[in-house]
């Protein structure tokens, strides 16, 4: 009967450890995704921004307390500055970027992102993952699932290229495409401005200045209408090109001045 009791005990401790060490490599999963959650949302800081953030998260004191608040307050302007020029250079906006972590180990890292802006008038939204493969001292990343959305009633043109764009996953490919279509747009935009500007009583813009059309009407001749198509075509290679179509409107019976 003991004998009994004893290997019943002995299966019980078997169990629990067992379940202890369930519960450690749960822990121990939990432990590194809060990590990866917080490794989201921080940035890597050197120099005066690192020394300046140190203070504010408890690490320096006392007299200090100016000079790391002057440190940072020139770190941050210098960073404001770089932003504004960058944003000049290549025209693109970053409104918001988001990042969730969905594997992470010492191997391997995969990332979901996603990033807003807008380059002039045109808005968009890229989503994709993102996954580092780490050899050693080397590492190799990778985009996929990549999906872009963008206001299609504005972009009729544009669907071909977002497609191909998804498919081949060439991120740099979308948005020095953008830049080129979104200049083309602005050229039309600003043509057709200065032309109902100048001869606002001939031109007219039925779609207002950023639609494709412009129309060039006499006063005298309301009848006989010139419709000034301009479009601008992207091809599925990312290859911009501006496009003029001339149509008119006659009636079937002449008009003459008066």
């Amino acid at each position: 009967m003991e004998a009994k009791m004893n290997e019943e005990n002995i299966e019980e401790v078997k169990v629990l450890e067992a379940q202890i060490k369930h519960l450690q490599s749960e822990i121990a999963v939990l432990q590194c995704q809060q990590q990866d959650h917080h490794k989201d949302m921080t940035f890597t800081f050197k120099g005066q921004m690192h020394d300046a953030l140190s203070y504010l998260w408890g690490q320096r004191q006392g007299k200090e307390k100016e000079k790391v608040l002057s440190r940072m307050k020139r770190e941050v302007e210098g960073l404001e500055e770089d932003l504004r020029q960058q944003t000049q250079i290549n025209g693109i906006s970053l409104d918001s970027c988001t990042t969730k972590t969905l594997e992470s180990n010492e191997s391997k890292l995969v990332q979901q992102i996603c990033v807003s802006g807008h380059c002039s008038e045109l808005v968009f939204q890229v989503e994709f993952q993102l996954t580092e493969i780490k050899d050693g001292q080397k590492s190799e990343r990778t985009i996929g699932d990549l999906n872009v959305v963008m206001d299609a009633s504005d972009l009729q043109n544009f669907s071909s290229f977002l497609s191909g764009v998804e498919e081949s996953r060439d991120l740099l490919l979308f948005f020095r495409t953008a830049r080129a279509f979104s200049d083309r747009c602005e050229d039309r935009c600003r043509t057709f401005k200065h032309f109902q500007e100048k001869y606002p009583s001939v031109v007219s813009l039925p779609g207002g200045c950023r639609s494709e059309v412009m129309s060039l009407s006499h006063p005298k001749l309301p009848s006989c209408v010139v419709f000034i198509h301009w479009s601008v075509e992207v091809s599925r290679e990312g290859e911009v090109t501006p496009k003029i179509n001339l149509l008119t409107k006659i009636p079937e019976r002449g008009e003459t001045f008066v």
